[in-house]
């Protein structure tokens, strides 16, 4: 397997009209394949729409509008040879609609054969998305491409996390966060996690919160390492995932190996519990 992938991580133009943010979501894939990605990142919501932005009524989702556009992306994302995530609302099944008809709040997975090969739901929701937006997700998702590993989340999970050590006990080389937010600690935040867990992370904002919260990519050292422009307009930024980059070698195969095998707690067994001196502030 490669030891080098490159990503594109979009800062794309979310509106109401599920049909231009489709095009404008081709046309973003056109540009990142020419770039040179193998996969391209977008934010939350943006195929469908953002609920409390662009989607005010549950009842205002044209359903088959959002089914048909999401074929017309995987069917560009096989004729680019591209990996595609993408924000999207989900319909439940009239089997799973335990809340009322209730959408999940989720990121598609399309491989470079132009297939919807999974997708993640939102498992951690705000308070106004549980009691009247969204059926929660139930479960972390995972996917390869050319050896690199891949773990999701969205938006208000930037707060949990255990969202982001599961990953890592997942063995994850990057997440890819998608979020629809100003607030500028989400990046701090993403930052840290990335730093912890030394893995990449991609992390991917709509056009319209880009003046405070620009997409871009962070290295497994906790180190910004592209980002889009802060001009509240769309953009894109591919960044080369290098497992052979020697600014990451302590970061992916010293700090990873070593944190894990601390947290497994092999490196305080019985004899450091048992050992008196633990008892006693004074003991020397």
């Amino acid at each position: 397997m490669s030891e080098s992938l490159r990503i594109a991580t979009a800062q794309s133009l979310i509106t109401p009209d599920v049909a231009a943010n489709g095009a404008h979501l081709r046309d973003l894939m056109t540009r990142a394949r020419q770039d040179g990605a193998r996969l391209v990142h977008f934010p939350e919501g943006a195929l469908s729409g953002y609920v409390k932005a662009q989607i005010t009524s549950r009842a205002q989702v044209d359903w088959q509008v959002v089914h048909d556009q999401l074929g017309f992306v995987a069917d560009k994302a096989r004729a680019l040879g591209l990996w595609v995530v993408v924000g999207c609302n989900h319909r439940p099944t009239a089997s799973k609609d335990l809340n009322s008809g209730r959408p999940h709040n989720s990121l598609y997975i399309i491989s470079d054969a132009g297939e919807v090969v999974a997708r993640y739901d939102k498992r951690y929701c705000s308070n106004s998305e549980i009691t009247d937006w969204y059926v929660p997700g139930r479960q972390a998702r995972v996917f390869d491409v050319d050896g690199f590993r891949f773990g999701c989340a969205l938006c208000i999970e930037i707060q949990f996390m255990e969202v982001f050590a599961e990953y890592e006990r997942l063995d994850v080389d990057c997440v890819l966060f998608s979020t629809y937010s100003e607030d500028p600690m989400f990046w701090v935040q993403a930052r840290a996690y990335a730093a912890c867990n030394n893995y990449w992370l991609s992390f991917s904002a709509p056009a319209q919160c880009s003046a405070t919260s620009p997409s871009g990519v962070i290295g497994p050292h906790g180190y910004e390492l592209t980002r889009c422009e802060a001009k509240t307009e769309p953009d894109l930024q591919t960044t080369l995932l290098d497992k052979a980059d020697p600014r990451l070698a302590v970061a992916l195969y010293k700090a990873r190996p070593w944190r894990r095998l601390a947290r497994s707690g092999a490196l305080h067994g019985p004899d450091v519990e048992d050992d008196p001196r633990a008892e006693s502030p004074l003991s020397s």
